[in-house]
């Protein structure tokens, strides 16, 4: 059973996750985080070194949450270009979760914290480039089983894919207009169907 320090600082993350994703970690003060917590500036800072040190822990657990939920969708086919196209019936969806969370936690914090908390810029990086690993991953084991053409370069569909759902997110949740994502996601659907399956 997780101590008392340990389910106060679980608290603290859970409770300020959206408020770091929705403002922004640099438009997100401590008293934003007193507020929503109830804490003291000391209990926040008897859990955590600093706002930078939170704000990496709120990313962080979001971020895994993020993933999880993409896995148990795609672990409903063991086919690798069903499993790609899993990912984009996941995004079709993404503007209503995302709403939850105040807004999509890579966009957000990867703009915002490029000048201002390099870990935390960094850790985004890190997540980027692991999204387009594990897509490109996929991409390989699917030109293994024969159903993706061989000569596909995994790495640069996975960069292109996942740039074309990034840039979906960020207009339909700039627009408030969810066709960004639904028409992308159709797009590249084709693109699965059209040139990469064999």
């Amino acid at each position: 059973m997780p101590s008392k320090a340990e389910q106060t600082a679980e608290f603290i993350i859970q409770t300020v996750a959206p408020i770091f994703n929705k403002n922004g970690y640099s438009s997100t003060s401590l008293k934003d985080i007193t507020s929503a917590t109830g804490l003291t500036k000391g209990a926040i800072y008897g859990n955590f070194k600093n706002k930078e040190e939170l704000a990496l822990a709120a990313f962080t657990v979001t971020i895994k949450n993020m993933l999880r939920r993409i896995t148990v969708h795609q672990d409903t086919s063991d086919s690798p270009i069903k499993k790609l196209l899993l990912i984009t019936d996941f995004y079709r969806n993404y503007y209503d979760y995302t709403k939850e969370l105040g807004g999509c936690p890579i966009l957000t914090m990867g703009v915002d914290a490029k000048y201002q908390n390099l870990s935390l810029f960094q850790y985004v990086q890190y997540t980027i480039s692991k999204i387009q690993r594990n897509m490109a991953k996929l991409i390989d084991i699917g030109k293994e089983k024969g159903e993706i053409h061989r000569q596909i370069d995994s790495s640069l569909y996975a960069k292109n894919i996942y740039t074309m759902i990034t840039g979906a997110i960020f207009m339909t949740h700039t627009m408030n207009d969810a066709s960004y994502l639904l028409e992308t996601m159709n797009q590249i659907d084709t693109i699965i169907l059209k040139e990469l399956k064999q």
